[in-house]
């Protein structure tokens, strides 16, 4: 398989006053083309903070994240703007949906503040919505679609530009069990028929059981459990 992430001794510290605050110690691990990564641990862990990083969404405090072998610290503001919007998706727990808009212009979005015209994004989101069961919801906007619908939403989004791998953190935290089970469901079926890479943080050890790789964090580091 091949190497789409790796993450070489990351250490990320945050001054809080007088106190320095330890939340990854050098964390190692590699995320290959295809796969579901399950990353746990307890709260405070740091699970969020090493999927922020992973996302370019924040910087680490030492250590290194390559990006298909090309360390990001190296590429510059544009570069490194370019890998977060073309080729790393993101799932969060709240879903972030502009509530003004439906559900079809919310998945388009990200391709709209790119400068691409609606005509051009319309046969893509068509085809996204209708892969995550939401045919007949295009036109809703997220009031009045449920927990589940909006996260399908959120997914569909996550996959408009055909990203090289998607983080979700938390992707069913704000769900009921059962419609958390039809979300890692439909994960699991965008891996199966679509090779769609995953990294997916959870406090739920059974569910990041079922993932090809589970990573657990303790005390800053990361530890293989299955």
């Amino acid at each position: 398989m091949n190497k789409i992430l790796e993450c070489r001794t990351l250490v990320k510290t945050y001054v809080d006053g007088a106190r320095t605050l330890e939340i990854l110690r050098g964390v190692d691990l590699s995320v290959y083309e295809g796969e579901i990564m399950a990353i746990s641990g307890s709260s405070g862990a740091g699970k969020s903070t090493l999927l922020h990083l992973i996302g370019t969404l924040d910087r680490p405090t030492s250590g290194e994240i390559l990006f298909r072998d090309q360390p990001l610290s190296r590429m510059s503001r544009g570069a490194m703007n370019k890998v977060r919007n073309k080729d790393i998706g993101f799932v969060f727990q709240f879903y972030h949906l502009l509530p003004e808009f439906t559900a079809f212009e919310n998945v388009m979005m990200p391709a709209l503040c790119q400068g691409a015209r609606r005509s051009t994004c319309r046969p893509r989101t068509e085809e996204l919505l209708v892969k995550v069961g939401l045919a007949d919801r295009m036109t809703h906007k997220p009031g009045q679609l449920s927990g589940g619908e909006q996260q399908r939403v959120a997914i569909a989004r996550a996959l408009f530009n055909s990203p090289s791998v998607v983080l979700a953190d938390e992707p069913t935290g704000n769900l009921d069990e059962h419609t958390g089970a039809g979300i890692m469901e439909l994960l699991w079926k965008l891996n199966e028929t679509d090779r769609i890479t995953l990294v997916i943080v959870t406090h739920d050890e059974q569910l990041a059981g079922q993932a090809h790789r589970w990573i657990h964090l303790h005390e800053g580091l990361a530890h293989v459990k299955g």
